[in-house]
């Protein structure tokens, strides 16, 4: 697989404004924000707009829609001969699009799979379009903000684990000769997105998923809400154990909200697990 980085000022095709490749047979993933900021914009509650349009836990919406695009389904929030039903509250994915976005030594990348655009290939019409910079495109699609919200729940996505290495190393967990707990965190980032939300508590899954905050326009005070309501969670739950087993359980539990959290921003939980397993032996 090629995949070519880009510099802000490095050009290329204006958004079509006809729906082909970028809204039909693609995987979008929704965080904790974005899923309470697209129901807002669908009038529904969160946990309504889940159930009828996403899967995964709640993380990833569905593309069942009745409109066909080169054999792929459409995005269940597309109208065919409109577009996106809620195209002012979308999600970091499709404002990017046909962009992605890592981040490594702290500084966010924008990538593109392949020699040329994705949508170059499967939507011939866009290159007759005029050209803009990677930076007006951004500008265009008004990414800042859902930029800003993924970076924040990368950090609250490090904070859960953290607690989870806290609960196995600092515990005397780790002292006991327990090796199981790690055993399962490896275990947790094998299994499949519909496997792992049910390894986790309806009450935790609710806590993560459906937090029940009324500031939804600011991802800022949305998401600072939301991480200190889990972290509060965990002090009260998890302060007051005693037994080996308690933290065992508290432990792997808090790793699967970990990497739940973690796919939800489009992580790969398999090799954070891996890489967050070599780090807990490093300190045996």
């Amino acid at each position: 697989m090629i995949i070519t980085k880009l510099n802000l000022e490095d050009s290329l095709p204006l958004t079509c404004t006809r729906a082909g490749t970028c809204c039909h047979g693609k995987t979008v993933f929704l965080n904790p924000w974005e899923l309470a900021n697209i129901a807002n914009e669908k009038k529904l509650t969160v946990t309504k707009f889940a159930e009828t349009y996403c899967e995964w836990g709640g993380i990833k919406l569905k593309f069942d829609g009745d409109s066909q695009f080169k054999n792929q389904s459409a995005c269940s929030q597309y109208i065919e001969n409109f577009g996106c039903s809620v195209h002012l509250g979308r999600p970091l994915a499709c404002r990017l699009y046909p962009l992605g976005r890592q981040i490594q030594h702290e500084k966010a990348q924008y990538i593109h799979q392949g020699k040329e655009f994705p949508c170059l290939a499967s939507c011939p019409d866009v290159v007759e379009l005029p050209k803009m910079t990677v930076e007006e495109y951004l500008q265009d699609q008004s990414t800042k903000t859902y930029e800003s919200g993924q970076d924040l729940y990368l950090e609250v996505m490090q904070q859960l684990a953290d607690i989870a290495f806290e609960l196995y190393l600092d515990s005397g967990l780790a002292d006991s000769g327990n090796r199981e707990t790690l055993v399962q965190w490896e275990k947790l980032g094998e299994l499949s997105p519909e496997e792992l939300p049910k390894t986790i508590r309806t009450d935790w899954l609710i806590a993560l998923t459906f937090p029940d905050i009324e500031e939804v326009k600011n991802p800022e005070v949305f998401i600072h809400t939301h991480a200190n309501t889990l972290f509060t969670k965990s002090q009260t739950e998890f302060g007051s154990i005693q037994t080996m087993k308690e933290l065992e359980t508290a432990s792997i539990l808090t790793m699967a909200i970990a990497l739940q959290l973690a796919r939800s921003i489009g992580a790969n939980p398999k090799e954070l697990s891996e890489h967050w397993v070599k780090t807990a032996k490093k300190h045996l």
